[in-house]
């Protein structure tokens, strides 16, 4: 059995969905309200013009959706249908049982939902994490250390596979062994940005990519706060790691607080651009976080009894055991930060030698408690 007519019962009713939503002047809202109505999109597409006036339909409408799609748009679904076929699409509509619960309490769910790897109901245990496009090298090993610390508990992490932090949250997820989810801003026979077609594939592998969009829909900037209404309606909250005042992560949180999800930003320096965003939201009450326990203190009690249990039976990530540095070792991990710091400052802070400073960078390089980023600088993780 296909994925198609696996969830769907058949490939018959997943064209009538793709009917309904190619008839001009219907969109999703109006494709919910007549299915709604009429239990089925078979049964709206069947039905006379004078039934559906009755029903609530205006003339105009009534009309459109009795004529169908045009010729070209019926070409489109063809293909489509072909695509999904083609590319293991499984497809899930909002009448499926397998439909992503959380969606349903949003107040604009998709009709479709495009899926490529796998989502399953472990999933339903999620938080997003999201931030700036041009996230600084010391907001990536913050995002992939909350990501990571938060997928070690279980958690499924959410993010919209963008250049910058989403990208480090995926990827945190992914090294900590768990789930993670990416939303994408245009269909899923496309990956954008392109760069990310490897990260892609690993998501797919242990998780899922999801889109609302036909298959071959671009990456239109009008797509991705749409996109953001989903990675925030699939999560139980938002983390926002770095954000501009302007960033589409804003959008991401105030969706979020707008469905009554928990929103958590994480606090910067208050001279970067990149906290500006994170710090208006702490001002605006979202609750202030430094690691992935404080997320965690906050969800935890929202949760039913199995999901609590998951997160509790989850083993917590440690921090590294200091008492195995060595003594110039410890002096070199003292002195570093989440923030880039040079050799040079490491020399003039540890009064070591160079031979020294290196041997120890190396050293704990390797033990993964320190991370070599371009330009000869080094960050904690």
């Amino acid at each position: 059995m296909s994925p198609v007519a696996g969830r769907l019962n058949s490939s018959a009713s997943l064209e009538a969905w793709m009917k309904l939503r190619a008839i001009d002047r219907v969109g999703d809202h109006v494709v919910l309200a007549l299915v709604r109505e009429w239990g089925t999109p078979e049964a709206v597409l069947g039905a006379t013009a004078d039934d559906l006036i009755q029903r609530g339909c205006s003339p105009a409408l009534a009309g459109a959706v009795v004529r169908g799609p045009d010729d070209e748009a019926s070409r489109r679904i063809a293909r489509e249908l072909q695509g999904i076929e083609r590319g293991h699409i499984d497809v899930r509509c909002i009448l499926d049982a397998s439909y992503p619960a959380r969606l349903l309490t949003i107040p604009d769910p998709p009709p479709l939902l495009y899926i490529s790897g796998t989502f399953s109901d472990s999933d339903e245990l999620a938080l997003a994490v999201v931030g700036a496009r041009r996230a600084t090298p010391a907001g990536r090993v913050v995002t992939e250390r909350l990501a990571g610390g938060l997928a070690g508990r279980g958690f499924t992490i959410v993010s919209g596979l963008a250049r910058g932090a989403d990208a480090a949250a995926h990827r945190g997820a992914l090294a900590a062994g768990g789930r993670t989810v990416a939303v994408l801003g245009c269909g899923l026979g496309r990956t954008y940005p392109p760069e990310h077609e490897r990260l892609r594939r690993e998501i797919e592998e242990r998780g899922a990519v999801l889109s609302e969009l036909w298959l071959d829909a671009p990456p239109h900037s009008a797509h991705f706060p749409r996109r953001n209404r989903l990675i925030s309606g699939l999560s139980f909250g938002v983390v926002v790691t770095e954000a501009t005042i302007d960033s589409g992560s804003l959008i991401t949180a105030r969706l979020a607080a707008e469905q009554g999800r928990e929103v958590f930003a994480v606090p910067g320096s208050v001279n970067a651009e990149t906290s500006r965003g994170t710090h208006a939201l702490i001002k605006e009450g979202a609750t202030l976080v430094e690691r992935a326990q404080d997320v965690i203190d906050i969800i935890a009690p929202q949760l039913e009894p199995p999901m609590r249990a998951r997160v509790s039976a989850a083993d917590c990530p440690r921090e590294p055991v200091t008492e195995s540095f060595g003594n110039h070792e410890r002096l070199v991990y003292d002195a570093l930060s989440y923030e880039p710091l040079t050799v040079d400052h490491l020399l003039e802070q540890t009064h070591l030698p160079v031979s020294s400073v290196m041997a120890s960078l190396l050293s704990l390089e390797l033990g993964r408690r320190v991370r070599q980023l371009p330009g000869q600088r080094f960050v904690k993780v």
